[in-house]
C-alpha cells in the first residue's frame, strides 16, 4: 500500500474498520462540580464539568460499536490513557481489537489557547503522522467521532451562553448551555449546546453544529454512575442525523492515579512496545 493510499484510507476508516474523547469527551462527563442553585453561570457549570477530576492521570478501557446506515455492526475496543489534569493534558488512544485495528494509536496534547496537536501511527504502514488542522473535522477510522471530538476540549477555548434551564433528560432536570469557539478557524462547529444535569452535572446531551448552522453530530449520555468520587456515564452514543449512523461507546474500566509514564506520551513513542 502506497503512503497516499494509506493516508487516504485511513480517513476513511477502510484499514481501520470504523472507531471512538473518548471522548476524550466521554471523559468531560467524568467529573464535576455542583456550581449551585441560585444564579447559574454558565461558565462556572461547564468548569464543573473539569474540576471534580483532580486525577493526575486516568486510564478507560471501552468498547465502540459502529452503526453503518445499513444497520450493519462493526464493533472495536480500545484503551485511553491520560496523564495531567482536563484541558491541559497529553492522551493516547489504542485499539487492541480486533486484528484489522489493533496497535492503532492517536496521541493528542492538549493545551489552553492552542489548536490541538495530534499524531496518529499505523500499524498497516508503520507510521507515524501529524494530523493537521483542516484534517480535524474528518471522521476517526471511519466513526461518527472526528478528530476534533476525540480530543479533550479546553474549557477556555468556548464563551458560554444559558439558554435555558427546564428540559429533564434521563429523568435530570438540565441546564442547556450554547458553547461557541473563542477562536473560529480551530474548530469545525460553530458553536455546540450542552444539556448539564443540575443535580450531579454531567453533561448527558450535546448537539454541534457546522459553520452553516446544521446540525452534525449528537451526542447523548446514560447509564450514570458514582465511581473513584466521580460522576460519569458508562454509555456514550454520537450519531450523525444527515448519514443516517451513529457511534455507540461504552465504558468497560476506569483507573484513576496509576502512575503512568508522561514520557511515554510522545510522537516518537508511537507504535512502540509499552
Amino acid at each position: 500500500m502506497s503512503e497516499t493510499e494509506g493516508h487516504r484510507n485511513l480517513r476513511r476508516g477502510r484499514n481501520l474498520g470504523g472507531l471512538m474523547m473518548f471522548l476524550a469527551s466521554a471523559g468531560a462527563c467524568l467529573g464535576q462540580t455542583n456550581p449551585g442553585a441560585s444564579a447559574p453561570d454558565a461558565a462556572k457549570i461547564m468548569a464543573g464539568v473539569y474540576q471534580q477530576d483532580t486525577s493526575r492521570d486516568l486510564t478507560v478501557r471501552a468498547t465502540l460499536n459502529v452503526i453503518d446506515k445499513e444497520g450493519k455492526e462493526h464493533k472495536k475496543k480500545f484503551t485511553l490513557r491520560r496523564v495531567g489534569r482536563p484541558g491541559d493534558s497529553k492522551t493516547l488512544l489504542k485499539f487492541t481489537d480486533p486484528k484489522e485495528i489493533r496497535g492503532v494509536e492517536l496521541l493528542s496534547i492538549n493545551r489552553k489557547g492552542v489548536t490541538d496537536r495530534q499524531w496518529i501511527y499505523t500499524p498497516a504502514i508503520d507510521r507515524v503522522r501529524s494530523i493537521a488542522t483542516r484534517d480535524r473535522s474528518e471522521p476517526f477510522a471511519g466513526s461518527d467521532f472526528t478528530f476534533e471530538d476525540v480530543a479533550e476540549r479546553v474549557l477556555d477555548d468556548y464563551a458560554y451562553r444559558l439558554l435555558n434551564s427546564g428540559e429533564t433528560i434521563e429523568g435530570h432536570k438540565t441546564y442547556k448551555i450554547e458553547a461557541t469557539p473563542v477562536a473560529p478557524e480551530r474548530s469545525q462547529y460553530k458553536f455546540v449546546y450542552f444539556w448539564v444535569a443540575q443535580d450531579i452535572p454531567c453533561i448527558l446531551h450535546a448537539e454541534m453544529y457546522d459553520q452553516q448552522g446544521h446540525l452534525v453530530r449528537a451526542f447523548h449520555g446514560s447509564q450514570l454512575k458514582h465511581a473513584s468520587g466521580m460522576w460519569g456515564t458508562r454509555r456514550v452514543e454520537m450519531s450523525s442525523p444527515q448519514l443516517k449512523t451513529k457511534s455507540v461507546l461504552t465504558i468497560d474500566g476506569i483507573q484513576a492515579n496509576t502512575g503512568l509514564d508522561e514520557k511515554l506520551f510522545a510522537p516518537e513513542m508511537l507504535g512502540k512496545e509499552k
